[in-house]
């Protein structure tokens, strides 16, 4: 008999979580939660800054797909905050594979192919010796595609001891704040982005010499998008230009274009407007890529890191 009388001791503690003995032999008694995969219980959503971000704690990804009212609570955290992170989430491939997928579907990325058995699935390394590292600058992915990511989602493998942070930016804030003449004057304005910006495609040497998708185009992609977008969700509008990708107006000539586009690139990644997130071993950053820019630092040389990513697929802007 124990404490608790003859029968085994299982009551209902809260909203469906269930508080029952552990089996560890202990002169006290200790008990664990067990979330059933209802998908009932209310997902618990951190904040990390003023503007964008928020942490989402106490969730096993794994469990996702047993739990289909988590995946509408966290699409409703990821719109609202535009990046949501999660720590201790050591997915193998597949996992992760099957996370992404509850929110969009994954695609190849251009330039780098995939991990063996998972073509969508990338690795963003840097290695000790190499000084440059991938994606190194303000940017929004690919957004010289025709149809750019919805999104992206980065999975923590190898984190140095110390550096490595990425920095979010909230490009619903930087567009709100400025003011209504200038709003007027880039409604009609459409930016034309380019991959072959010297800034950008020097970060992604080191792993198109090692792991390039034979599928790439030997040219570069060009696109042309609204400076300014309106989300396809949320409605709202946000800049969409970013200092990677994005050369000149359409109609406009590089020097034309420069002084205007050099305000809007220092002005979108204000202190004010961003978050930023240090990284473990199973971290996850999941970001909205139609209004949020993001920036990996790189300032750990001598150390490896290593990511796993997948991109979603996303629509023409508009």
């Amino acid at each position: 008999m124990n404490c608790f009388g003859s029968r085994p001791f299982t009551r209902l503690c809260g909203r469906g979580c269930f508080l029952t003995p552990s089996t560890k032999p202990s002169s006290h008694v200790r008990f664990r939660f067990r979330f059933p995969p209802s998908g009932r219980r209310n997902l618990s959503v951190h904040p990390v800054a003023g503007s964008i971000g928020a942490e989402i704690r106490d969730v096993d990804l794994a469990l996702l797909p047993e739990n289909p009212g988590w995946v509408r609570q966290l699409r409703e955290a990821f719109l609202q905050h535009q990046v949501i992170f999660f720590r201790n989430q050591n997915l193998e491939p597949q996992a992760f594979l099957t996370f992404a997928s509850h929110f969009g579907e994954p695609v190849e990325y251009p330039f780098v192919k995939g991990i063996e058995g998972f073509p969508e699935i990338i690795r963003v390394l840097k290695q000790e010796h190499e000084t440059v590292n991938f994606g190194g600058i303000w940017h929004s992915d690919t957004s010289y595609q025709q149809t750019p990511p919805l999104g992206s989602v980065l999975l923590g493998k190898e984190t140095p001891p110390y550096g490595g942070d990425t920095l979010f930016a909230n490009q619903y804030a930087a567009y709100d704040s400025l003011s209504d003449g200038l709003k007027e004057t880039l409604a009609g304005l459409r930016g034309v982005s380019t991959s072959a910006k010297a800034d950008a495609s020097k970060t992604r040497e080191d792993r198109i010499r090692d792991s390039g998708n034979p599928t790439a185009p030997a040219e570069s992609f060009e696109a042309v998008h609204p400076v300014v977008r309106t989300h396809p969700e949320t409605g709202k509008k946000a800049l969409y230009v970013n200092v990677a990708h994005t050369a000149r107006f359409e109609g406009w000539t590089e020097g034309e274009s420069a002084p205007l586009l050099s305000f809007l690139f220092h002005h979108q990644v204000k202190p004010e407007f961003t978050c930023r997130f240090s990284w473990e071993v199973g971290s996850i950053a999941f970001w909205d890529n139609r209004c949020v820019q993001h920036n990996p630092i790189n300032d750990y040389h001598g150390f490896r890191r290593s990511m796993l990513r997948i991109t979603l697929a996303g629509d023409t802007p508009r």
